[in-house]
């Protein structure tokens, strides 16, 4: 049976809760974004557009949507009979237990999946970042260094670097220390959760993972600490690009605005030469009205605006009534927004209803408005 170079597993299990209600009966990977896509459209896209063509994607919390939206893979050219999508839930197995105990364990119990495609590297990737990036690029770095490892880092704030796991270089970009979320961090340079691993080596130690009681089972805690520790040839990617973790409201909404902004730093959505794929579903054409007021929005299919919209990302099946202003806001798909109402710096969620004349929002803080009348 031939075998593939590179395999990539997608992490995607994660529940989200910082997220709050856009997570209640949904994947964190599987949110709507942008109004035609979801979070992990990214991650796919990006092996799709890196020509990685075999992708494991490790499901547990709340899969049902995420499944769905998958399908056999082919809006993102990866239904293929060998290699493609595959979906990856927990499973009984002969040792016991179901839920994966960590990300090491969620790869680890995927071994048989792995092995049966022979692969000499494996892309290990989070479901619910929001960026493109070329990840054949970070194969050609891997190789060239002889490397073991590499991890993918950004730039990030440095009052925001405790938040992160921190790799510690040399000027050559080999890792010497790797400090998971450090208090007093020695540099600005965070993992972006992308591992590019040898394969043969990732599993050994994997397998030892397994017999230390005492582990998370984790990558960041356990498993690159290990290699580190074992004098394995690890390096540091560096990525110049854009690249957000919408974990929190407030990161979601900042990302969401990124896409508006358009400016040299911002999310382009809309590159032939880098796209993001999504599932393709149909709506009717959306209905602008003659006294509506659109600027530097994106209004998607479906919707009907009598109302103003500015600066603002309306989700497929919105409805806008007279008189009534969104601003600065979020509003996922079928949301009903009657006359009069004004909703300012906010993400609506899906199926919400805001009554007429209601004021939903402030200019100071990023809320949430789950559609039963409950702000978070």
């Amino acid at each position: 049976m031939p075998k593939k170079e590179t395999i990539a597993l997608i992490l995607a299990g994660g529940q989200g809760s910082r997220l709050k209600s856009l997570t209640k009966n949904n994947a964190k990977p599987a949110v709507p974004f942008a109004g035609k896509y979801r979070i992990i459209d990214f991650t796919l896209s990006n092996c799709a557009n890196s020509y990685i063509d075999t992708v494991g994607i490790l499901t547990q919390y709340q899969p049902l949507i995420l499944n769905a939206h998958i399908g056999i893979g082919s809006a993102w050219d990866l239904d293929r009979v060998f290699g493609g999508v595959r979906l990856l839930p927990p499973y009984m197995s002969d040792k016991g237990g179901y839920w994966y105990k960590g990300t090491a364990d969620a790869v680890f119990r995927n071994i048989n999946y792995i092995d049966y495609y022979s692969p000499e590297y494996v892309l290990v990737l989070s479901g619910d970042h929001v960026y493109k990036m070329d990840y054949s690029t970070m194969l050609q770095y891997h190789k060239k260094n002889n490397a073991h490892c590499t991890i993918a880092v950004i730039e990030v704030p440095t009052e925001d670097a405790s938040r992160f796991g921190i790799m510690n270089t040399y000027p050559d970009g080999r890792i010497f220390e790797f400090e998971e979320k450090p208090k007093n961090p020695k540099n600005n340079m965070a993992s972006m959760g992308v591992y590019m691993f040898n394969w043969e080596q990732l599993k050994r130690f994997l397998c030892e993972d397994q017999e230390d009681i005492t582990s998370n089972n984790d990558f960041g805690k356990n498993i690159i600490p290990k290699m580190l520790a074992s004098g394995l040839n690890m390096y540091a990617y560096r990525f110049s690009g854009y690249w957000r973790d919408v974990g929190t409201i407030e990161s979601y909404w900042n990302a969401s605005m990124d896409i508006l902004c358009r400016d040299a730093f911002a999310l382009d959505l809309f590159e032939d030469d880098w796209k993001i794929y999504a599932a393709d579903y149909s709506f009717p054409p959306q209905y602008i009205g003659k006294n509506a007021k659109v600027k530097m929005s994106m209004i998607a299919d479906g919707c009907t605006v009598l109302g103003e919209v500015e600066n603002s990302i309306l989700s497929q099946g919105v409805y806008v009534g007279e008189n009534a202003i969104i601003k600065d806001s979020v509003i996922l798909s079928n949301v009903m927004i009657k006359e009069g109402a004004v909703v300012n710096k906010c993400v609506v969620n899906s199926r919400s209803q805001i009554m007429a004349g209601s004021r939903i929002g402030n200019d100071k803080d990023i809320m949430l408005y789950s559609g039963d009348g409950l702000i978070e």
